[in-house]
C-alpha cells in the first residue's frame, strides 16, 4: 500500500490533503506540532499521527525514524509571520523554506526505496515574480520571499534527485487560519493539487509548479 506523510496537517488545507489521499486508499501519515490536535484530527480520519515540529530538526529526525516507508512526501507547514523586520522574516523562512528542506532530507532515505517516490512543496502563487509586481499584492518581506525561495528549492531538488518527482503545488486562496478565513476557495479545493501531483503517473512532471488551471508561471 502507498504510504504518504503530511506536515501541518492537522486543520486547514493539510487535513484535507490527508482526507483526500486517505480516500485513494493510502495509508497516511498525519504530522503536526500539537499533539493533542494532531492525534485528535488522525483519529476522525483514520491517519496515523505523527509528532513533527519541521523547525525542530531532532522532531524530525524522530518523526523518520518511526516510520518504516514512505512514498509520498506533502511539505504543507507554513506560517504568514509579520510582513517586516529580521526576525520575522528569519521565523518565516525557518518554517516555509529550512523546515521543508530539513524534512525532506531527513525523510530521503525511505523516500529512495520507494518504487514512485513522490515530493509535493505546498507554495502560492503570491511567490511568483510576475505576481509580487502586481500592485495588488501586499508588501511582505516575509511569506512571499519565502514561498519564491521554495520555489527554487523545489527546482534543486528536481534536479538533483531524478529517481523523485518534485513539484511545487499552489492551492489557490483558500480560507484557512492562515488568512483568517478571508479566502474565497476552501481547503480541500485548495488540496485538490497537492494530491493530484502526490499520486502522478511515472511520465507526470517533475520540477513544476502547479496549480489546478495548469502550469504556474515562476
Amino acid at each position: 500500500m502507498t504510504t504518504a506523510l503530511v506536515t501541518g496537517a492537522n486543520k486547514g488545507i493539510g487535513l484535507e490533503i490527508v482526507k483526500q489521499l486517505i480516500a485513494r486508499g493510502m495509508t497516511v501519515h498525519l504530522a503536526a506540532r500539537d499533539r493533542e490536535r494532531g492525534e485528535k484530527a488522525a483519529a476522525d480520519t483514520g491517519a496515523r499521527f505523527v509528532r513533527l515540529d519541521v523547525t525542530d530538526a531532532e522532531s524530525v529526525r524522530q518523526a523518520a525514524a518511526s516510520i518504516d516507508r514512505l512514498d509520498v512526501l506533502v511539505n504543507n507547514a507554513g506560517i504568514t509571520g509579520g510582513s517586516f523586520g529580521p526576525e520575522n522574516v528569519r521565523e518565516v523562512f525557518d518554517t516555509n523554506v529550512f523546515g521543508v528542506i530539513t524534512v525532506t532530507d531527513a525523510f530521503l532515505p525511505l523516500l529512495r526505496r520507494s518504487a514512485h517516490p513522490r515530493i509535493v512543496n505546498m507554495s502560492s502563487s503570491v511567490g511568483t515574480l510576475n505576481g509580487m509586481v502586481d500592485n495588488a499584492m501586499p508588501v511582505s518581506f516575509a511569506y512571499v520571499p519565502s514561498k519564491t525561495a521554495l520555489n527554487a528549492v523545489t527546482v534543486q531538488y528536481a534536479k538533483a534527485l531524478k529517481e523523485i518527482k518534485v513539484n511545487a503545488a499552489c492551492p489557490g486562496y483558500c480560507a484557512t487560519d492562515l488568512n483568517n478565513h478571508g479566502g474565497f476557495r476552501t481547503a480541500a479545493q485548495g488540496a485538490n493539487i497537492a494530491v493530484e501531483l502526490a499520486t502522478l503517473g511515472d511520465d507526470g512532471p517533475s520540477g513544476g509548479f502547479f496549480d489546478d488551471n495548469g502550469v504556474v508561471a515562476w
